[in-house]
């Protein structure tokens, strides 16, 4: 990462879930900032919030807020960012947006830096940020799709009610507390704040995160189909997805199974695990070591176990893979692409 130049840095959403992981990890990574704006709505202009030991005042996301930023970390919401990506990118920022607003625009790359680096300077002034269950699984499995080509992909998710925002992590430690005190448990949150109808989520699971769609399939579900053949390039893998709410604060798993196009070898894929970039094996089943969300919140990578050959069909594997939704999932991803495109500046 370039340590001669630095850069005017935006972080919009800045006091949201995803926002303030931005800010922890652009600390942690001592970004290169010649200076740093966060921006957020009208009702949050004013407060304070800490940064490297100093106190930075919350500015109103505006058009005219993005003079002289050279990057901005979108967080706020689809809407904010339909709004005022357009704006900045019209005052020369290079936008990278974690909302959903840009991410099948044709015109837009979709990245994942451990898969699809080259796209970061393939930009039009907006780079997307995947969904977060794309990511963790798309990263993971990049190698096995460079050495062997993938006919198919079936995922089912385990996500953290995180990826609902602080409302739904607090539903959870409310109706958590409530079953435990035999009282009364109340439904506002999930699984879609929009919908009339709401469900439990202490001690339960439940199938359904976004709305669903004509075809029977959730939006999220959907979003993981699309998005992982753009971010391959590739329209001929074929993508099935389930996805589930389950009562875990931070940190997705996914059970995924794979169908490549060649034969392998299982030391093979092992090594392959082992060497990917962002990538951890913990797969030692004999010690009952595997990824588990509650080890991977606050860590950058992607974990992968569980990793066996399908019973009945020689060229399917079936993994188990786990990531930090507020991390890799989302606020890490997106510093990692302003990371890589600042080696080029």
């Amino acid at each position: 990462m370039s340590k001669t130049k630095q850069f005017h840095v935006a972080v919009v959403g800045a006091t949201g879930a995803v926002g303030q992981q931005m800010l922890s990890i652009l600390e942690q990574r001592d970004f290169p900032l010649a200076s740093l704006k966060l921006l957020a709505s009208a009702r949050s202009a004013g407060k304070k919030v800490m940064f490297k030991g100093n106190e930075y005042t919350l500015e109103e996301a505006t058009p005219e807020a993005f003079e002289g930023v050279d990057i901005a970390l979108f967080s706020a919401g689809g809407s904010v960012s339909t709004k005022l990506v357009p704006e900045a990118i019209k005052r020369g920022t290079l936008c990278i947006d974690n909302t959903s607003a840009f991410r099948m625009d044709p015109d837009v790359p979709l990245v994942v830096p451990e898969v699809n680096p080259d796209k970061i300077f393939d930009n039009n002034g907006v780079i997307a940020n995947p969904n977060c269950s794309t990511i963790q699984m798309v990263a993971a499995l990049k190698p096995l799709y460079d050495k062997y080509g993938m006919d198919r992909i079936v995922v089912s998710t385990y996500q953290a009610v995180s990826g609902a925002g602080a409302k739904a992590i607090q539903e959870l430690v409310d109706q958590s507390q409530a079953v435990l005190n035999g009282d009364e448990v109340k439904k506002e949150v999930l699984p879609v704040g929009s919908l009339p109808v709401k469900h439990q989520i202490a001690f339960n699971a439940i199938p359904q995160i976004d709305v669903f769609l004509d075809n029977g399939f959730t939006n999220e579900e959907m979003k993981m189909i699309r998005e992982t053949k753009k971010i391959y390039g590739d329209e001929s893998i074929k993508v099935s997805a389930t996805c589930v709410r389950i009562p875990v604060e931070r940190g997705h798993a996914e059970s995924v199974y794979v169908e490549l196009k060649e034969d392998f070898e299982m030391a093979d894929v092992m090594a392959l695990f082992a060497n990917a970039p962002g990538v951890i094996v913990q797969d030692k089943p004999e010690e009952q070591v595997y990824p588990m969300p509650a080890d991977a919140t606050g860590k950058i990578e992607v974990f992968v176990g569980r990793v066996r050959r399908d019973l009945d069909y020689p060229k399917g594997l079936h993994m188990w893979v786990v990531s930090d939704n507020l991390l890799k999932g989302a606020a890490w991803n997106a510093v990692q692409i302003a990371e890589e495109w600042i080696k080029r500046q």
